[in-house]
């Protein structure tokens, strides 16, 4: 269990912060990019749940919104370290979960005809932005895998989740009057 009596420590004062294997590592470092972008992928599926009714969605989010912190420490533990044998990984089964999930809510909808626009409700738009930060923080993961090896069940996980969002998203929408389509030149004078 993580405990926390001080908030500040000055030891990131300098530029870098610590892994959870005690190394050290550039604020602006790839590896923290990709921990930062979570995080905020993390924070804007809070601010869908806050937009959400109570109920299996949101019950839902609020259990991957803990499996995002199990992702930080996963980005947050290099491997090859002596502290690999006490690391928090993302497992296949996560991934299957999210599979499963996105099936049981996709088996309702229409095939889509058309590009979404991120809208409708403020909760549809809130899981619209999740998904979009969840993709920007699995290109920033993949970015790091590219300079050192990343767990392979991350990066699928966050494939996944943003998959998982869009759907969530399109879920939403049916029962509030459907998505907001996409209309190509509709504004253009012809």
């Amino acid at each position: 269990m993580v405990k926390l009596n001080k908030i500040y420590t000055r030891t990131g004062d300098g530029g870098s912060t610590g892994l959870v294997d005690g190394s050290r590592v550039a604020k602006s470092s790839a590896r923290m990019a990709a921990i930062g972008d979570v995080d905020e992928a993390n924070c804007a599926i809070g601010l869908a749940i806050a937009a959400l009714p109570a109920g299996e969605l949101a019950d839902r989010l609020r259990a991957i919104q803990n499996e995002m912190f199990d992702l930080g420490a996963d980005l947050a533990t290099p491997f090859g370290t002596d502290f690999e044998q006490y690391a928090l990984r993302i497992v296949g089964r996560q991934v299957e979960r999210l599979e499963e999930e996105i099936d049981a809510m996709n088996a309702s909808l229409e095939p889509l005809n058309s590009f979404i626009l991120p809208g409708g409700s403020a909760a549809v738009a809130h899981l619209h932005l999740a998904r979009a930060v969840t993709r920007r923080a699995e290109r920033a993961a993949v970015a790091l895998h590219e300079l050192t090896p990343v767990n392979a069940d991350a990066l699928a996980y966050l494939n996944r989740l943003s998959d998982h969002l869009f759907v969530a998203a399109r879920h939403l929408a049916a029962t509030q009057g459907g998505d907001v389509l996409w209309q190509p030149g509709a504004t253009r004078d012809t």
